[in-house]
């Protein structure tokens, strides 16, 4: 069993992600050696049109618009973290969790360009 469980904050930010997405994110908590709550998941136009507006985005077509992206804040001490390295010990259970579940995820941080530590979205290749 897992030490870690999702908040009511992380379940909440959950509705209306992609059910397959929803499972590779509990899987993973219960992986992780590093504790973390959802941030953010469904988002409306508007919202992202916002994020864009004050730069923490660079697109109006995010995936968190149709349910297919999540982020995520690292937790250490019940205190949320930017520490890259959390980020890097968080994606290792989130891609374990895909694995076995066979669902492919894209981790942010794995981006070349604007890479986004807290960020994992369904892969396009089987989810478009």
């Amino acid at each position: 069993m897992s030490r870690f469980t999702f908040s009511t904050r992380s379940r909440k930010a959950l509705a209306g992600v992609h059910a397959d997405l929803v499972r590779v994110a509990i899987r993973a908590l219960e992986l992780s050696n590093t504790d973390f709550v959802v941030t953010e998941g469904l988002r409306t136009a508007q919202r992202q049109a916002g994020l864009v507006r004050a730069g923490a985005s660079q697109t109006r077509n995010s995936r968190h618009l149709t349910g297919h992206a999540i982020d995520v804040a690292a937790l250490v001490d019940g205190e949320v973290r930017w520490d890259w390295p959390l980020y890097g010990r968080i994606a290792a259970a989130f891609k374990k969790a895909s694995a076995e579940l066979d669902v492919p995820i894209v981790w942010g941080g794995d981006w070349r360009t604007l890479r986004d530590g807290p960020h994992f979205e369904l892969d396009r290749s089987r989810y478009p």
